[in-house]
C-alpha cells in the first residue's frame, strides 16, 4: 500500500479549531484528529462532559493535532502554513513529520471485534468469525453499521436480560419494541428468543438500513423505521439510549407499555439511577436490575 505522511502539532487551546479547521482545508489533510498532548501527567485535564452535558471548553490547554497527507510537499506546505497563520507567541509546535505505511482499515477494524458471550450458549458473532462450539444461539452481526454490536456494556447487559427473562415472559411478548434500535441487535435477540411483532425505531436512517439488512440475515422477522412506527400498546419495551434523551421519553415509552409488560432501559450510569426512577415515577416503579463496568440496566413492569 502507498505510503502516507503525518504531521503532528503542539498546540495551545485557542488556536487549536482554527488550526484544525486549515489543516482540512485549505491543506487538503485527509484527516485531523485531536487528542490531549498531556495525557497520562499529573497535568492532564478532563475536556467532554458527560452524556447531556456541555463541556466547558472546546479543546486542553496542549493539545496534539494529527493530520495525514497523501504525500510529503503536501504535509511540509502545511506546516508551514500552520506556523505562519497560528504560530505568533508559540501557539503551534512542530513535534513530528514523517512517513507512516497506510493500514488495512477494515482488517483492523474486524481484528478489534471477537465474539462476544452473553450467556454461556448465546453469543453475537462477527460474520468473519467461526462460531464458537459452545454457541447453541447466535447473533451474526457486521460491526460498525451503527451503534450496538454487543461489546458495550449496556449492550450487553440488555441482550442478557433477554436471555435471561426469555423463558419466562417470551410467551407473552406478543408485540415488542426496541426504540433507538441502531443496527438492531437487541430487537433481533428478542426476535430469536421468541418475542413476535417487532418494531425496531430509529431517528437515523443508516440505523434502520442496518437493523433490516442485520435482520435479514439472521432471519429474523421485524419492522424497522422511524420513530413515528411505533404505534399503540408493547408487551416488551427496550431502550438502549442515553439517561438525558430516555428522561425526555418517559412520557412517550411509559405510555407504549401494555399492561403486565416488562420496559428495560440501559445507557445510564450508576449515579444517574435516581434521576431515572424519579423521571418514571409517575407511571412506573423503575429499579436497577444489572450493572456493570459503571453503567446500569433498568427495569420495571406495569401492574395487570
Amino acid at each position: 500500500m502507498p505510503a502516507l505522511f503525518e504531521l503532528v502539532l503542539l498546540a495551545a487551546e485557542p488556536v487549536v479549531d482554527a488550526l484544525t479547521e486549515d489543516l482540512l482545508d485549505p491543506c487538503h489533510a485527509l484527516s485531523a484528529t485531536v487528542e490531549d498532548a498531556e495525557s497520562a501527567l499529573p497535568q492532564e485535564s478532563a475536556l467532554f462532559g458527560e452524556p447531556g452535558v456541555a463541556a466547558d471548553r472546546s479543546a486542553w490547554p496542549l493539545s496534539r493535532v494529527v493530520a495525514l497527507f497523501s504525500d510529503e510537499s503536501s504535509a511540509q506546505a502545511a506546516a508551514a502554513h500552520a506556523l505562519a497563520h497560528h504560530g505568533a507567541g508559540a501557539a503551534v509546535r512542530i513535534e513530528t513529520l514523517r512517513e507512516v505505511a497506510e493500514q488495512d482499515w477494515v482488517r483492523l477494524t474486524q481484528s478489534q471485534f471477537d465474539p462476544v458471550p452473553i450467556t454461556d450458549s448465546f453469543w453475537i458473532v462477527p460474520t468473519w468469525h467461526a462460531v464458537p462450539a459452545a454457541a447453541k444461539r447466535v447473533i451474526r452481526l457486521d460491526p460498525g453499521l451503527a451503534f450496538g454490536t454487543g461489546t458495550h456494556p449496556t449492550t450487553r447487559m440488555c441482550l442478557r436480560w433477554i436471555a435471561q427473562h426469555a423463558g419466562a415472559f417470551a410467551p407473552a411478548w406478543r408485540r415488542t419494541l426496541d426504540y433507538g434500535c441502531g443496527s438492531g441487535v437487541l430487537a433481533i435477540a428478542a426476535a430469536l428468543h421468541g418475542a413476535c411483532g417487532i418494531d425496531a425505531v430509529d431517528i437515523d436512517a443508516a440505523a434502520v438500513d442496518a437493523a433490516r439488512a442485520n435482520a435479514a440475515a439472521n432471519g429474523a422477522e421485524l419492522t424497522a423505521g422511524p420513530p413515528e412506527l411505533a404505534c399503540g400498546s408493547y408487551d416488551l419495551v427496550l431502550a438502549n439510549i442515553l439517561a438525558t434523551p430516555l428522561r425526555l421519553l418517559a412520557p412517550l415509552l411509559c405510555a407504549h407499555l401494555a399492561a403486565a409488560g416488562h420496559l428495560v432501559l440501559s445507557g445510564i450510569l450508576s449515579r444517574q439511577a435516581d434521576e431515572l426512577a424519579q423521571a418514571y415515577a409517575p407511571w412506573l416503579d423503575l429499579t436497577v436490575a444489572d450493572e456493570e463496568d459503571g453503567w446500569i440496566l433498568m427495569h420495571a413492569q406495569r401492574s395487570a
